[in-house]
Protein backbone atom coordinates (compact mmCIF):
# COMPACT_ATOMS: atom_id res chain seq x y z
CA UNK A 1 0.00 0.00 0.00
CA UNK A 2 1.12 3.64 -0.82
CA UNK A 3 1.02 6.03 1.69
CA UNK A 4 0.84 8.86 -0.87
CA UNK A 5 -1.84 7.03 -3.24
CA UNK A 6 -5.42 7.74 -4.06
CA UNK A 7 -6.63 4.78 -2.10
CA UNK A 8 -4.85 5.87 1.06
CA UNK A 9 -6.70 9.77 0.86
CA UNK A 10 -10.40 8.08 -0.31
CA UNK A 11 -9.62 5.24 3.28
CA UNK A 12 -9.02 8.52 5.38
CA UNK A 13 -12.15 10.34 4.05
CA UNK A 14 -14.13 7.20 4.52
CA UNK A 15 -12.78 6.81 8.40
CA UNK A 16 -13.71 10.57 9.22
CA UNK A 17 -17.53 10.15 7.46
CA UNK A 18 -17.75 6.69 9.34
CA UNK A 19 -16.95 8.26 12.50
CA UNK A 20 -18.22 12.01 12.09
CA UNK A 21 -21.65 9.72 11.72
CA UNK A 22 -21.43 7.42 14.31
CA UNK A 23 -20.81 9.97 16.63
CA UNK A 24 -23.86 12.20 15.25
CA UNK A 25 -25.68 9.14 15.79
CA UNK A 26 -24.71 8.61 19.47
CA UNK A 27 -25.62 12.46 19.92
CA UNK A 28 -28.86 12.12 18.58
CA UNK A 29 -29.78 9.40 20.36
CA UNK A 30 -29.01 10.60 23.63
CA UNK A 31 -30.72 13.97 22.96
CA UNK A 32 -28.06 16.32 22.42
CA UNK A 33 -28.49 18.80 19.51
CA UNK A 34 -26.81 17.98 16.29
CA UNK A 35 -25.14 20.43 13.89
CA UNK A 36 -26.69 21.25 10.51
CA UNK A 37 -24.68 21.86 7.39
CA UNK A 38 -24.16 25.27 7.80
CA UNK A 39 -23.08 25.29 10.86
CA UNK A 40 -26.13 25.64 13.07
CA UNK A 41 -27.47 23.17 15.65
CA UNK A 42 -30.33 21.57 15.24
CA UNK A 43 -32.31 20.05 18.90
CA UNK A 44 -34.17 17.69 19.53
CA UNK A 45 -38.02 18.28 19.54
CA UNK A 46 -40.68 16.41 21.69
CA UNK A 47 -44.33 16.34 20.43
CA UNK A 48 -46.01 16.40 24.01
CA UNK A 49 -43.50 18.68 25.68
CA UNK A 50 -45.44 21.66 25.58
CA UNK A 51 -48.43 19.85 26.89
CA UNK A 52 -46.79 17.90 29.60
CA UNK A 53 -45.80 21.91 30.73
CA UNK A 54 -48.62 23.13 30.76
CA UNK A 55 -50.14 20.28 32.54
CA UNK A 56 -47.42 20.58 35.64
CA UNK A 57 -47.81 23.95 35.52
CA UNK A 58 -51.38 23.54 36.31
CA UNK A 59 -50.89 20.55 38.64
CA UNK A 60 -48.37 22.81 40.66
CA UNK A 61 -50.39 25.46 40.88
CA UNK A 62 -52.91 23.10 42.80
CA UNK A 63 -50.69 21.67 45.13
CA UNK A 64 -49.52 25.83 46.16
CA UNK A 65 -53.40 26.29 46.95
CA UNK A 66 -53.14 23.16 48.94
CA UNK A 67 -49.86 24.35 50.64
CA UNK A 68 -51.42 27.31 51.49
CA UNK A 69 -54.76 26.33 52.83
CA UNK A 70 -52.75 23.54 55.11
CA UNK A 71 -50.94 26.48 56.41
CA UNK A 72 -53.97 28.35 57.35
CA UNK A 73 -55.44 25.15 58.83
CA UNK A 74 -52.03 24.72 60.64
CA UNK A 75 -51.68 27.98 61.94
CA UNK A 76 -55.18 27.94 63.52
CA UNK A 77 -54.21 24.66 65.12
CA UNK A 78 -51.09 26.22 66.34
CA UNK A 79 -53.36 28.97 68.07
CA UNK A 80 -55.88 26.72 69.51
CA UNK A 81 -53.56 25.00 71.19
CA UNK A 82 -51.27 27.72 72.40
CA UNK A 83 -54.27 29.44 74.14
CA UNK A 84 -54.12 31.00 77.15
CA UNK A 85 -56.34 32.14 80.03
CA UNK A 86 -58.29 28.64 79.77
CA UNK A 87 -59.79 29.34 76.80
CA UNK A 88 -58.75 25.73 75.28
CA UNK A 89 -60.40 24.91 78.54
CA UNK A 90 -63.44 26.27 77.49
CA UNK A 91 -63.75 25.01 73.78
CA UNK A 92 -62.81 21.48 74.85
CA UNK A 93 -66.04 21.70 76.50
CA UNK A 94 -67.90 23.34 74.26
CA UNK A 95 -66.60 20.72 71.67
CA UNK A 96 -67.74 17.53 73.75
CA UNK A 97 -71.45 19.29 74.79
CA UNK A 98 -71.81 19.77 71.22
CA UNK A 99 -71.22 15.65 70.81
Amino acid sequence: MSWGGPGFVIMIIAVCTAGWMFTTWIRAKHGYPIENEWGGTVHRTDPDADRKIALLTDDNAKLAGQVSRLEERISVLERIATDNNGQAAQLADQIDRLR
